[in-house]
């Protein structure tokens, strides 16, 4: 029986590179895609925890299913690295999800040296990475068969925000502004890029956050949407805008819980 629609949903086959990918959501993110039928990326900092991914993905899907990268987002040359060995193993890049990310405490009333490190590691990792990396993959996601996809990760921090993470609320509105840019201006290239403001998910990140305050955390209203999700499970799903179901399109800040 023939297809009705022109435009393929499907993700089988496509290669993917997940950052952030050892753990938490982006962990979840590279299971649903490798599930999916995609060739998964794996990218963190930690050889160990990139490889026990990569071992569970391919226990369940065989050895073409994922491989492990082990790179600094925060480093340039690094990420220059990162995209040369996907591209060397799987000739090419599909679908680039930029999860990798981290929240250092960034107060006001914070001594300057601390202050000023923390702030500088955060913009490293939570933006400038981003950035970096859609600018790298960018003429792979060009030839991509029916176009390139970006997602990016952002949070409600970029919305409704928590003191003492200056930074951390700065970059992840920095991830939309910097989504909404590069959507205009790729699309019309055959690459869309994607933004999702997740709320509070059960993660190693939140896991020191006592349940008082992640209580209070998800009462926040994010914006005029409201969404029900509170796990990795349902998260992941989110993170499907990397299919190919359309040419052109920018959930700038898709906010959830």
């Amino acid at each position: 029986m023939g297809r009705l629609t022109q435009l393929s949903r499907s993700v089988h086959g496509k290669r993917v590179l997940v950052t952030g990918a050892a753990s938490g959501m982006g962990r979840a993110t590279a299971f649903v895609f490798a599930d999916e039928g995609a060739r998964v990326a794996v990218v963190d900092l930690h050889a160990e925890r990139v490889l026990e991914v990569v071992d569970e993905i391919r226990a369940a899907h065989g050895a073409d299913a994922a491989h492990g990268f082990v790179a600094d987002v925060g480093d340039h040359d690094s990420l220059k690295r990162l995209v040369t060995g996907v591209v060397d193993t799987f000739g090419g890049i599909d679908v680039l999800v930029n999860n990798a990310g981290i929240s250092l405490v960034n107060s006001a009333f914070q001594g300057e040296d601390d202050y000023e490190t923390n702030w500088a590691r955060t913009l490293d990792v939570n933006l400038t990475a981003h950035s970096r990396l859609i600018r790298l993959c960018l003429p792979h996601l060009q030839a991509a068969d029916g176009g390139g996809r970006v997602v990016n990760i952002a949070s409600t921090e970029a919305i409704v925000t928590t003191p003492g993470l200056a930074a951390y609320a700065a970059t992840k509105a920095g991830v939309v502004g910097l989504t909404k840019s590069f959507a205009v201006e790729l699309g019309r290239h055959g690459v869309t890029v994607n933004c999702i403001c997740p709320g509070p998910i059960n993660t190693g990140m939140t896991a020191p956050i006592p349940d008082e305050a992640k209580e209070v955390y998800a009462k926040r209203r994010e914006g005029p949407r409201q969404h029900s999700a509170g796990n990795q499970e349902n998260h992941r799903h989110k993170k499907r805008q990397g299919n190919h179901r359309c040419r052109w399109r920018a959930l700038f800040g898709l906010p959830f819980k």
